[in-house]
């Protein structure tokens, strides 16, 4: 992977920004002006609908991004409560936990949090496992 520095930090995925956007819109276009010149002026008008309602699906989809944004930033929170608890860093103390367990971390309240963290290292204990040994439950009301 090509390090990272300012004229490289931007990150298009080229399918959905360079090839779809641009033939949806040329699409959308192209059917509006049927829509506005040809006598089949229902049938287009249809099909232009059909062209909006996709590119708004699509932009929709940019919901993904924010939950891969909101993922990484869920752990940060968790490795910053380990260590604001502990005062060690939780990837050197538990370096084999997978994302699930971290998830699930995070509805441990702080007098539960270190003792989980815990067995969940040692007993590999799944996301599931972890959320069911929560004793008193922290809710996440803000989850996208």
């Amino acid at each position: 992977m090509k390090k990272q520095n300012f004229s490289n930090y931007i990150r298009f995925y080229p399918p959905h920004h360079f090839v779809f956007y641009p033939i949806a819109f040329l699409l959308f276009a192209t059917s509006v002006y049927f829509s506005l010149t040809q006598a089949e002026t229902l049938i287009w008008i249809f099909i232009s609908i059909c062209f909006l309602f996709f590119i708004a699906l699509s932009l929709m989809l940019r919901q993904h991004y924010a939950l891969t944004l909101q993922n990484r930033i869920v752990r940060l929170e968790v490795r910053h409560r380990f260590f604001t608890l502990t005062g060690k860093r939780l990837e050197e103390t538990y370096p084999a936990l997978r994302d699930s367990q971290i998830f699930a971390l995070r509805f441990a309240p702080d007098e539960e949090f270190v003792a989980l963290a815990e067995r969940v290292f040692t007993e590999n204990l799944s996301g599931q496992k972890t959320k069911k040994a929560i004793v008193n439950w922290k809710g996440d009301y803000e989850r996208v």
